[in-house]
């Protein structure tokens, strides 16, 4: 199985699991529907299919079977019944009222691995609970979730570079130790028997809204394998407006 995040949008919470990439769906239904007129549909008489109306757009589906379980680290939320984990995306498929009164929903972001960086919001979800503690609290969810993709909002984090980024060394040499932060590598540790810690792309996306950028942070740190980082490994990570003053 694979690490996979889930950012919420706008609470800000990170939820870890694992994703079982055999059964990752992707699925596209195009801006079709049959012509119809104001009795119903268009009268046809001949062979074949009815004749379609092309409206454009369309949407974009994906369906994940997921496991959450309170042994695996990577989850800004500590809890001992798994419930807290998942009810974040039980709640955005809730739909309900924001302060504002409107019915907008929220977003959740998944990111996994380099390919895959998906604002969505969830449109079904169905859960199976076990590992029950003998307080009744289940410690382990298998969790399958319908998630339709959405446009990135205007507002959304903007990435630091409109170029391509200057190299680490580059970096490096224009910067001093008060333009750094420190950022420790979320993720279960070997001995928990679970996958490592974050993926350098996913760090590279909170900081600076650019998966891309995980190269230069690998640089920076003298990361050898970026798939593969320790959960506790602490990186020095510059601050968005120090790459912003050496471009």
């Amino acid at each position: 199985m694979e690490r996979v995040a889930f950012l919420i949008e706008p609470g800000g919470e990170r939820i870890g699991a694992l994703l079982n990439p055999e059964t990752l769906v992707m699925r596209r239904v195009a801006g079709l529907q049959p012509r119809r007129a104001l009795g119903g549909s268009l009268p046809w008489g001949g062979p074949g299919d009815d004749p379609l109306l092309f409206t454009g757009g369309g949407s974009t589906e994906l369906t994940l079977d997921l496991l959450f379980d309170v042994s695996l680290s990577g989850s800004t939320v500590q809890t001992e019944d798994v419930r807290e984990l998942t009810e974040p995306l039980w709640r955005l498929a809730e739909n309900g009222l924001r302060e504002d009164g409107s019915m907008r929903p929220s977003y959740a972001r998944i990111v996994w691995g380099k390919w895959l960086n998906y604002l969505g919001v969830v449109a079904a979800v169905a859960e199976r609970l076990e590992h029950f503690t003998t307080t009744g609290a289940p410690r382990r969810s298998w969790l399958r979730m319908r998630l339709l993709r959405v446009e990135d909002e205007a507002g959304a984090q903007e990435p630091v570079f409109t170029q391509e980024p200057p190299d680490a060394d580059a970096v490096a040499a224009a910067l001093g130790p008060e333009d750094y932060e420190a950022h420790t590598v979320l993720g279960a540790s070997e001995e928990e028997g679970a996958p490592g810690g974050q993926r350098l792309d996913e760090i590279a996306y909170q900081r600076y809204g650019d998966p891309s950028l995980w190269r230069l942070v690998a640089g920076l740190n003298g990361v050898a394998d970026p798939n593969n980082l320790p959960a506790g490994q602490v990186l020095r990570l510059p601050t968005a407006e120090a790459l912003r003053r050496v471009m």
